[in-house]
């Protein structure tokens, strides 16, 4: 599986086949990826910023930092899904309104919030 498309396909499968439509309404897909995201900080929570840049070296707390970005994953394609937005379209209207708001001239090398609309 390679594509954003097929994923979303096989998502939906996945539902479907244990008849989950009727549990996966937007709320519940919201607080379930929220949950997951939850999961996701705990394993990187008391990590320098060092160690979380190497996280993936670590041979215990690798895997579980891949397991829990894939539950995250997997809960924002299905939400997504359920809701009819397209991933890819959504994230790169936001790249362009982060561009316009944050300009390079402006941004670069800060952490500031710089309102520019």
């Amino acid at each position: 599986m390679s594509s954003l498309t097929e994923l979303t396909e096989a998502v939906r499968a996945f539902a479907s086949e244990r008849h989950w439509e009727q549990f996966h309404t937007p709320k519940n897909l919201a607080m379930a990826l929220a949950g997951e995201v939850g999961e996701l900080l705990a394993e990187l929570q008391w990590l320098t910023p060092e160690q979380s840049a190497a996280v993936m070296q670590d041979p215990d707390l690798g895997p579980r930092v891949r397991a829990e970005i894939g539950d995250v994953t997997i809960y924002l394609v299905r939400l997504a899904d359920v809701l009819g937005i397209d991933l890819i379209e959504a994230a790169v209207d936001k790249l362009g309104e982060a561009g316009r708001r944050y300009t390079v001239e402006a941004a670069r090398g800060s952490a500031a919030k710089i309102d520019q609309l």
